[in-house]
């Protein structure tokens, strides 16, 4: 009951004209950015960061989620039309969509995908609003020994998923936790890799670092990797509606969808492209034509779409109640939480719970508004194609400049964010994920303080983090998460060796 009379604020911080207005701007602007491949709701966020430090929280919070769940709409307009996913949780729906769109049957593909969004959105938010609150009580059974012991499960989990390899992700952990340690130690006074630079004393500003990974390298990468031809749109022929045959083909997929996405994506698993991939392969298994996937089964897309938008809510849980990001958007709205002065987590829905049930019950309007969206204006969408990309990108770099000079009106910040944006272009060439980079950086500095003061707490013995029983197993997790894929490996490759010595096709005398 306190829930739901805590959701009957939030729908009434969410549905002033203020914010009204704002989470329409935010689906609007992430239905585009989900749109125009190459650019996703991690690097517009990041984009945002520096012109929205002085908007007031609730609002800025509200278009974020409106841009993270529009982006997940967005995505599967050219995956269909196109055969060019704008986002990675839309590949698997451009396998089957796009074979829809070639057989003159678009239409009826993109309307399942904003359907199915729709239905899964809102049960994921549904979900979200009562499983939010129930991790916060857990946290609430944390000391500082347990949070210190979340925190590196956080960043070896992040570390972990997001990349192609664990030493790739460590590297870029390990950046980030370097950068954390610039500044002034707070604790001693020491200045820490300053360099005898005074505009260096207070600390990098996470902004700053966010903007120059997501925004300036990813535009780097994207622009470089691009290839400035003329791409061919298929047009929408025919009834623009499903058939009673589409709609009890598309039902049971949307539900199982979102049964598989909203637990995922509250997992550190990424974000939505297991999901999605998963989704893809239950509907093979149980669809009573499985020779038509690959070929334009409404299943295909159906289901993966549910998936998708369920795992955007499955993301938010962990990261308002416990402040674990487990996707690279979620690392990013974790920068914004910080530039505010906020740490998610029990903290946070005690002190701004307008900010938190504000936020959840803008998922709702935001899933109406982007139906409202979708369907008739998919024409709208499409022609964003049309920009020319170099203007694009271009107008992406003056506008992450100009941002991170009015944070405090400082070349420096303009110097780092370059040589930021500049690291974050490599690290994407070299294959090296940039959210762990992120992530330590803004959890670095938060792990050593909860360190300190469990030492404090226990008169320096570090037994501490391995004699509570939650702290304990926090770290065996992050532990294994290490271990075991180095395990898996060296097994894998054991086996393999074995099969190559034994020879094939013969057997030793008797």
């Amino acid at each position: 009951m306190d829930t739901l009379a805590a959701l009957g604020h939030g729908f009434l911080v969410a549905l002033t004209p203020y914010n009204l207005l704002w989470s329409a701007i935010g689906v609007t602007v992430g239905t585009a950015v989900g749109v125009l491949p190459g650019i996703g709701p991690a690097l517009t966020v990041a984009l945002l960061l520096p012109v929205t430090y002085g908007l007031e929280p609730t609002s800025a919070f509200i278009m974020f989620a409106g841009i993270y769940y529009g982006a997940m709409y967005g995505g599967s307009t050219t995956s269909i039309l196109l055969n060019a996913p704008g986002e990675s949780g839309s590949i698997v729906t451009a396998i089957d969509g796009h074979a829809m769109a070639r057989q003159g049957r678009g239409a009826q593909a993109l309307a399942t995908a904003a359907i199915g969004s729709f239905i899964a959105g809102t049960i994921a938010t549904a979900a979200l609003t009562f499983v939010a609150p129930l991790m916060v009580k857990l946290a609430l059974l944390f000391g500082p020994a347990e949070y210190f012991a979340l925190m590196v499960l956080a960043l070896t989990t992040v570390t972990a998923v997001l990349g192609s390899s664990l030493a790739r992700g460590l590297a870029s952990l390990f950046l980030g936790l370097a950068l954390g340690l610039v500044g002034i130690d707070m604790q001693t006074g020491q200045a820490r890799l300053a360099f005898g630079v005074p505009e260096l004393l207070d600390g990098i500003d996470t902004v700053v670092v966010a903007v120059g990974l997501f925004a300036v390298g990813e535009t780097l990468y994207v622009a470089s990797r691009h290839r400035f031809e003329t791409e061919e749109i298929y047009a929408l022929k025919g009834s623009k509606w499903m058939s009673r045959e589409d709609w009890a083909r598309s039902w049971k997929p949307w539900l199982r969808g979102t049964l598989l996405g909203f637990p995922i994506g509250t997992l550190p698993a990424g974000g939505s492209e297991i999901p999605t991939f998963l989704s893809y392969l239950v509907e093979k298994r149980l669809a009573k034509k499985p020779e038509e996937f690959g070929k334009g089964a409404i299943e295909a897309v159906a289901g993966p779409e549910a998936a998708n938008n369920a795992s955007a809510a499955g993301v938010l849980a962990p990261l308002l109640s416990l402040g674990l990001p487990t996707s690279a958007t979620a690392a990013i709205m974790l920068a914004a939480f910080q530039q505010y002065g906020l740490q998610p987590g029990p903290t946070l829905f005690d002190n701004n719970p307008e900010l938190v049930w504000g936020m959840i019950a803008s998922l709702y309007i935001g899933n109406v508004l982007l139906l409202v969206l979708n369907l008739p204006l998919v024409g709208f969408w499409v022609k964003l194609l049309l920009i020319p990309r170099p203007w694009l990108y271009a107008g992406i770099l003056v506008f992450s400049s100009l941002g991170a000079y009015t944070l405090n009106n400082n070349v420096i910040d303009l110097v780092i964010l370059w040589v930021i944006g500049l690291l974050g272009f490599g690290m994407r060439v070299l294959n090296v994920p940039v959210a762990p980079c992120v992530v330590g950086l803004i959890l670095g500095p938060l792990a050593e303080q909860q360190f300190r003061r469990a030492l404090a707490i226990s008169q320096g013995d570090p037994s501490v983090f391995l004699t509570h029983p939650i702290s304990a197993a926090l770290l065996i997790i992050a532990a294994l998460l290490v271990i075991g894929p180095m395990i898996l490996r060296y097994r894998s490759n054991g086996a393999g060796k074995n099969d190559s010595a034994s020879p094939s096709g013969t057997h030793p005398a008797t």
